[in-house]
């Protein structure tokens, strides 16, 4: 049975770990002085968080840190209960062969209920001796100011163009795969510098053929090619409506995209086009104005033709 390419290459060591240069030089010299402070990871899915509070635990505790390290996912149990129980329970308890504090890593604490995050900040506090806490979240400004004051803070971005090309080329030559430059660059522009993300489309587009082109990348990601998008964006902008309407609707049957699919590619491609930089701007407010229309309820296609009139009414003031 073959293994699932994100755990199966999952970084175990500081020097594995890709992107996030500057935060990677910070946790290093705390865990090298074993001087381990609460933590907070913030930033999108697919970064390296959740890897990094695994590798820390490998550092500090070599052998034994699966039994010095406890991972809950705030997602599946969000009330107080699981600070009331689980959280307390793993941090009265002293780490096993060293004197260091065990780690206790939660993860999407986002997620978690104002009353937990209230019950959190007492156990951080109380329990100060024997554990240390790393939480993690997608966003920031859902977690309360006193466990943010409690914490050091570090903010990670997606990752950076050359540190996916590093990712592409290590699972390229382990598995024997052939990727283009172009393939790298769809990958980056598809996934936004989500790691997870891009082993998993390589894994699933080698089960295909090793030979990965853009074509595979962007038929398992179910979306069109943004060639496809600018074509009929362009016969719009050039009062061509008839033909822009038909090619657009062949676009959303042929990669079963949904309308809010589609005002997300359309969104991005604005920004490519060559026309005044006034009128991108009206485009793109435009979108907003029909995908809030849709959230709400509206008829896709409706919606969507009106944009495109947009686009062929469009002109700078």
């Amino acid at each position: 049975m073959q293994s699932v390419w994100t755990e199966k290459y999952r970084p175990s060591t500081f020097e594995q770990v890709k992107g996030q240069k500057r935060i990677l030089e910070r946790i290093q010299a705390m865990v090298n002085q074993k001087n381990l402070q609460n933590m907070l990871f913030c930033g999108p899915a697919g970064v390296g968080k959740s890897t990094l509070a695994v590798v820390i635990a490998r550092e500090l505790f070599g052998e034994n840190w699966k039994f010095n390290f406890h991972e809950l996912n705030a997602s599946d149990a969000r009330g107080i209960d699981v600070v009331r129980n689980d959280i307390k329970q793993f941090a009265r308890t002293k780490a096993i062969g060293t004197e260091l504090p065990k780690i206790i890593f939660l993860d999407e604490c986002d997620a978690l209920t104002k009353e937990a995050q209230q019950a959190l900040r007492r156990t951080m506090e109380n329990y100060s001796k024997t554990v240390r806490f790393v939480l993690s979240c997608n966003f920031f400004s859902k977690i309360l100011d006193p466990i943010k004051s409690r914490c050091t803070i570090f903010k990670f971005k997606p990752l950076e163009k050359e540190d996916v090309e590093k990712v592409v080329f290590n699972l390229a030559e382990k598995e024997g795969l052939n990727v283009s430059k172009e393939t790298i660059d769809a990958l980056y522009d598809v996934c936004e510098g989500d790691a997870r993300r891009i082993v998993n489309i390589l894994q699933s587009c080698a089960m295909m053929d090793k030979n990965i082109s853009t074509e595979h990348v962007f038929e398992f990601m179910a979306m069109a090619k943004p060639e496809e998008i600018k074509s009929f964006l362009i016969k719009a902008i050039n009062k061509d409506f008839i033909n822009a309407k038909k090619e657009m609707q062949k676009v959303m049957i042929q990669h079963s995209l949904s309308g809010m699919d589609l005002i997300k590619q359309i969104q991005k491609e604005i920004w490519s086009l060559e026309i005044d930089d006034n009128l991108k701007i009206k485009l793109i407010d435009k979108c907003g104005e029909i995908e809030f229309r849709m959230v709400e309820g509206s008829d896709e296609f409706i919606q969507l033709e009106a944009l495109l009139a947009n686009f062929a009414n469009a002109h700078v003031d």
